[in-house]
């Protein structure tokens, strides 16, 4: 896994779906300033990388989770690569809302997932945990057993990685925080100063304030 850790390190900066700006923050959409900003929906958009994404997706689940019998993607930015793996894996797909459609069937969960069905949840950026752990619960409340999830890329927040164990589902990821970081000074798109910054960010990134670095 640690040469895919780099890999996709090197194939998310290439293409700008990772940006690193430690001197100029970014402003999420929960109001916290962040160095880095993560928009996989890019990745769609390269056919090798995009192709790169969906086979070890795929290696991935059929090593972990070989009785896995449908895919379930978290809207939006997993709909697209949790449909091409599922495609991949000849499996059912459906995709999870982050609340139920205020209109016709009020649906909650998109497609056809089968009561007692064996799921794997895909994410593409896994942050708080928030909207995964919704995802899951959806799932389960269908009556399904969530197997695991599998995701691109995590910042690896402690809140994320308690509330993960608190509600029993298993991550893995193709990269991370950490490798991000590696390939960045590798290929000097930050400098060894920088680091320290974004290091501090990752411990309180709702506290942090980069005039405090």
């Amino acid at each position: 896994m640690e040469i895919i850790r780099k890999l996709t390190a090197e194939k998310l900066l290439q293409i700008k779906a990772i940006k690193l700006q430690p001197a100029n923050p970014f402003t999420w959409a929960s109001g916290w300033k962040s160095p880095i900003y993560c928009d996989n929906r890019k990745l769609m958009s390269y056919p090798a990388i995009r192709n790169f994404i969906k086979i070890e997706f795929c290696r991935l689940i059929l090593e972990k989770y070989p009785q896995v019998e449908a895919i379930a993607g978290v809207a939006t930015g997993a709909i697209a690569p949790g449909a091409i793996v599922a495609d991949a894996l000849g499996l059912p797909f459906v995709y999870v809302r982050s609340a139920p459609k205020d209109h016709g069937l009020e649906n909650l969960i998109e497609g056809d997932l089968k009561p007692r069905q064996k799921v794997v949840v895909v994410e593409d950026l896994v942050s708080t945990g928030g909207s995964s752990l919704k995802a899951v619960d959806a799932i389960r409340n269908n009556g399904c057993d969530v197997l695991g999830m599998v995701a691109i890329f995590t910042y690896g927040f402690p809140i994320a990685k308690e509330a993960l164990k608190e509600s029993r589902v298993e991550l893995t990821t193709l990269s991370d925080y950490d490798a991000i970081l590696d390939e960045a000074l590798r290929i000097d798109y930050i400098a060894e100063s920088d680091l320290k910054t974004l290091q501090n960010w990752r411990k309180n990134p709702d506290k942090w304030d980069i005039k405090k670095d």
